[in-house]
């Protein structure tokens, strides 16, 4: 085989990033050559509005036919699509689990995936799969549609049916699982101590429920799971993609590694040597990540010749690889089409809020919302009850005092917004010396309702787009049009 032939092989593997709202020249030429696809990333300004986005992918296709344009837009709190100026106009996972209505869950996902192909879009990482099974989870949290395996893996398959009807394919992540961790991938290996039995009973639930729902493609993650991988991430490791999810699970799909920038695969190697032993792994698609442009395409490929040249790769490994990536292809052009139907989500964020507690007559309150420190999978995008609130303070709850937030709301009504309060003691610290004095504050919680105040009203959203934040509003009385009909109790 020629180095050509297997240049080009490479090139099919991979995903790269690129700056900018238009297609540069390296990339087109790149395309040319047999460039697997794009990854396209917010923070990179590649999702400008939607015609122009749609002329983007347009000329992606132009120069390589068919190439798999992918972003991460798992509606919810991590989105790309837009909501990160705006905030996504969808619930994430933690609200339509908290629904527990596979059909909406369905809908929201068809809606969403129609967003997606009307734009060029044809790869969607979502569902993440993840059982978020640990509190302190920094990464996934409202991400996941729950903590009960069983009720995560009938989302997902929802989910995958839903996005896969809108003709985009979807990608369920993070294989084989992210909800036990307690660390972020993107800053570390974090670790899943868990042995096959316990994978099987809890992480691998959702993916074999996405998997007999015909995902199209797995994403794994950059997940130390000793009982299989041997201390490696998952994504360089052959027992976990071969032998797990190929060999075990028996998935035929396309396999997608995370982005390899992140130190979970690469800080110690990394890019180029990433990509090859993810390669040898058994991974199809390599997602390079937002800074890794021209030079990385580059290096990663000559990094691919010189594994075959010397025997760590070969040449039949590369042409598996090629030939799911042209399976992908063949099966999105063919795809079918579906029409956006945001009432969907509308629905899902009013029927996700649970409230306990008196809720008092709020005319005019002071809204004081506590910042949380966000991670770099969300990024920052846009939250809280600012597009409805007449009066509105956003706090460092480490920093700021109760005594004149008192002061600015006395005599009238105050809303206090938290984040996944239970992981931030400042947070909490804050909202119970706000509550000692004022127990008739409205306590909404827009993150995971883990911890719950003693006293005050509390409304959980479980989740900070505007979906979230324009249901809340409207209980609340926030909107013109006064308050929505009364949520579930908690």
């Amino acid at each position: 085989m020629t180095d050509r032939t297997l240049a080009r092989l490479a090139r099919a593997a991979l995903l790269p990033s690129f700056a900018g709202p238009t297609a540069p020249r390296w990339l087109l030429a790149e395309l040319e050559q047999g460039l697997g696809g794009v990854t396209l990333f917010a923070l990179n300004d590649n999702v400008p509005e939607t015609a122009a986005l749609a002329r983007l992918t347009a000329a992606l296709r132009e120069a390589g036919g068919v190439p798999i344009v992918t972003i991460d837009e798992e509606g919810g709190d991590v989105t790309r699509l837009g909501g990160h100026r705006t905030a996504s106009p969808y619930p994430g996972n933690a609200a339509l689990g908290a629904v527990d209505d596979v059909e909406l869950t369905r809908r929201v996902y068809r809606s969403l995936g129609a967003e997606l192909a009307e734009v060029g879009v044809n790869l969607n990482f979502a569902p993440s799969a993840d059982v978020n099974s640990a509190d302190d989870n920094p990464i996934i949290g409202t991400r996941a549609f729950g903590s009960d395996p069983a009720l995560v893996a009938r989302h997902t398959a929802a989910a995958v049916a839903g996005t896969q009807e809108a003709g985009v394919a979807a990608c369920a992540k993070h294989f084989p699982g992210h909800g036990a961790t307690v660390e972020d991938s993107h800053l570390g290996v974090p670790l899943v101590d868990a042995d096959l039995d316990l994978l099987e009973r809890r992480e691998l639930v959702p993916f074999r429920a996405a998997i007999k729902a015909d995902v199209r493609a797995v994403m794994t993650g950059h997940l130390n799971v000793p009982a299989i991988t041997g201390g490696e991430p998952a994504t360089l490791s052959q027992a976990a993609i071969t032998g797990l999810l190929r060999n075990r699970l028996g998935f035929d799909g396309a396999i997608v590694t995370d982005a390899l920038d992140m130190d979970g695969a690469s800080g110690a190697i990394g890019i180029p040597e990433a990509a090859v032993r993810a390669l040898g792994a058994g991974a199809d698609l390599l997602c390079l990540g937002p800074r890794e442009h021209e030079d990385s395409v580059r290096a990663t490929v000559a990094a691919v010749l010189a594994a075959v040249a010397d025997g760590r790769l070969t040449a039949e490994r590369l042409e598996d690889a090629a030939e799911r990536g042209r399976a992908l292809r063949a099966w999105l052009a063919g795809a079918v089409t579906a029409t956006a139907d945001r009432t969907a989500a509308v629905e899902a964020a009013r029927r996700a809020l649970t409230f306990s507690g008196e809720l008092p007559l709020l005319d005019a309150p002071l809204v004081v919302e506590l910042e949380a420190p966000g991670n770099i999978a969300v990024g920052p995008t846009p939250w809280g009850l600012g597009p409805w609130a007449s009066d509105l303070v956003r706090v460092n709850g480490a920093d700021a005092q109760a005594g004149p937030l008192l002061d600015r709301a006395r005599g009238r009504g105050l809303v206090i917004v938290l984040r996944d309060a239970h992981r931030h003691p400042a947070q909490r610290a804050l909202a119970e010396a706000l509550l000692a004095v004022r127990p008739d504050a409205v306590v909404v919680e827009m993150g995971l309702p883990v911890w719950r105040p003693r006293s005050g009203a509390h409304l959980a959203t479980y989740g900070a787009t505007r979906a979230n934040a324009q249901a809340a509003a409207e209980l609340l009385g926030l909107t013109a049009g006064g308050k929505a009909p009364a949520p579930s109790e908690a």
